[in-house]
């Protein structure tokens, strides 16, 4: 009987695999010549680092050129002046008119030229609006033209370098997240009443990696297999410094999770 017992426990390991947690294709939302690459493959990057740049000399000179007409509010300063004369000419005639030294008609135009120079006054505002708007629409269409990594993780592929023409449909290296990581399992139907989301279980890599690893269940499949009378879940293993790597297999063994983690 003493000998049952490490086979029992033996019993509780079963098979997995350590995944990445997404591997991420980037690509560009405008075709165009890659000008350059900064990351090649093996290479560590954090979220929102760039990556790469296409060609984009036109994107760069409309941007300053937007940039220097919204810049200027010549046209809004002299209108506004223009219109504080007219308001102050508007003053005096009505003053005139009071005192019957200035006729109805000539009223009545002094309050369409000042009526005039308040449309003017507002149509370029809008215009310096619209200017504006022109800038970030042309900072939009540049940055476009910057890849940046959504993610923090390693280079997997560089498919494309400086000079290759960017389709929309292909991509310009993938991106691997590994922290954390994904374990994959099945287990058989007979653990299913035990095995909950949040609970925990303990990851053994293989050799050479190795050591204990303590993961967390996100994931019970509620479809079993037929065929194997199993059912999938997947742990959540956290991963700092991206110290364990991908695709390789290990055990997983609920009954240890509590005696120890992250024993190396």
């Amino acid at each position: 009987m003493a000998a049952a017992q490490p086979a029992r426990a033996e019993n509780r390991r079963f098979d997995c695999v350590i995944d990445p947690a997404m591997t991420i294709k980037l690509g560009s939302p405008t075709p165009g010549l890659l000008a350059e690459t900064l990351v090649d493959r093996g290479d560590t990057i954090v979220a929102g680092q760039v990556v790469a740049r296409l060609e984009s000399s036109v994107e760069v000179a409309t941007l300053e050129l937007n940039r220097a007409r919204a810049a200027s509010a010549a046209r809004v300063e002299a209108q506004a002046a223009r219109l504080a004369l007219s308001r102050a000419r508007m003053g005096r005639a009505r003053e005139l008119y009071e005192r019957n030294s200035f006729t109805r008609d000539k009223l009545d135009e002094q309050k369409a030229d000042t009526r005039v120079a308040e449309e003017e006054l507002a149509r370029e505002k809008v215009e310096l609006r619209l200017a504006e708007l022109e800038v970030a629409r042309s900072r939009a269409l540049l940055e476009q033209r910057t890849i940046r990594s959504p993610v923090a993780g390693v280079i997997g592929e560089r498919k494309l370098s400086s000079g290759e023409y960017v389709h929309q449909d292909n991509f310009i290296m993938s991106v691997v997240h590994l922290d954390p990581l994904h374990v994959e399992a099945f287990l058989p139907v007979a653990m299913y009443p035990q095995v909950k989301v949040g609970a925990t279980a303990m990851v053994l890599p293989d050799e050479p990696i190795g050591g204990s690893h303590v993961a967390t269940v996100a994931v019970v499949d509620h479809v079993f297999d037929p065929a194997s009378a199993t059912f999938g879940v997947r742990l959540v293993l956290p991963n700092p410094d991206n110290r364990l790597p991908a695709g390789q297999r290990c055990k997983i063994n609920f009954d240890d999770a509590s005696r120890g983690r992250d024993i190396e």
